[in-house]
């Protein structure tokens, strides 16, 4: 990158869109002129232009943790970035399905998928065509191995899915993006499981839960935190079952979080 980016205080990431100027075509050298505006950026890892993140949870082994995915979500509708639900492993057990109608309701794209029965990662490979797709989930819960299945062998001979990835070592910083096939690419950033969503301010958390935004407007009191409050159109919403409880009481945990850092913060 040229040096005035640091003047700008503006460092290039992997998935920026750059102008370059060729400076030894031989060597094939090249300088960044240019770093196109991003519509996405994620900190931590940093990554720019993500469309989508593929949340992946295990049904079994290790069990799925539903309030790291809560964390997750709220997350990527913070940054405006698409996200999808994969749960994996549903070979081991059929109580997957209580999850996928939970997040279906609410409008989430949930796909069940066995890295064990390649036919049932179709659906979730046709939702990777045209977007910049990165995975997230706990270690464990077969990232790699669904990718391996939605892709054959032919990833793995490419070396998309890095070494280090392979033998479970997670220290590892890099992050590389590759082309799947025109305009589909997938974010290889390992580690990518243990964000915390502290970007995002308690009294706004309610705003990245989706299945909210209808009956907030039914809450007695305006700036409502649906904790205390009584006259709360989310917990109406829970009493007609228009909400999920126990997803209403993840949200609770992950306000009272953000609330304590921020206490402790000043």
């Amino acid at each position: 990158a040229r040096g005035r980016f640091k003047k700008d205080e503006t460092t290039p990431v992997v998935g920026d869109f750059v102008e370059i100027e060729v400076i030894d075509e031989e060597k094939k050298e090249a300088v960044i002129e240019k770093i196109s505006e991003r519509k996405t950026y994620i900190k931590r890892p940093k990554v720019a232009n993500v469309s989508q993140i593929i949340l992946v949870l295990s049904i079994k082994d290790p069990k799925p943790d539903l309030l790291m995915l809560d964390k997750q979500l709220a997350y990527a509708e913070f940054l405006g970035i698409e996200p999808i639900i994969a749960i994996n492993k549903i070979d081991l057990s059929d109580e997957y399905k209580e999850i996928e109608e939970t997040y279906t309701k609410i409008g989430y794209k949930v796909y069940a998928v066995s890295a064990k029965e390649p036919k049932t990662v179709e659906k979730l490979k046709e939702s990777l065509k045209n977007n910049i797709s990165v995975l997230a989930g706990n270690s464990g819960v077969g990232k790699s191995t669904t990718i391996n299945a939605i892709f054959g062998n032919n990833i793995t001979q490419e070396g998309v899915i890095s070494e280090k990835n392979k033998r479970g070592k997670n220290t590892t910083t890099d992050v590389k993006l590759y082309e799947i096939d025109e305009n589909s690419y997938i974010v290889d950033t390992p580690g990518f499981s243990t964000f915390e969503i502290t970007e995002i301010e308690s009294k706004d958390l309610d705003k990245y839960f989706r299945e909210f935004a209808e009956q907030i407007e039914n809450c007695k009191y305006v700036g409502c935190t649906h904790i205390k409050e009584t006259e709360c159109g989310i917990k109406y919403a829970i009493e007609e079952g228009k909400i999920d409880k126990q997803r209403y009481e993840r949200f609770c945990k992950i306000y009272n979080e953000l609330k304590e850092r921020e206490e402790n913060r000043w």
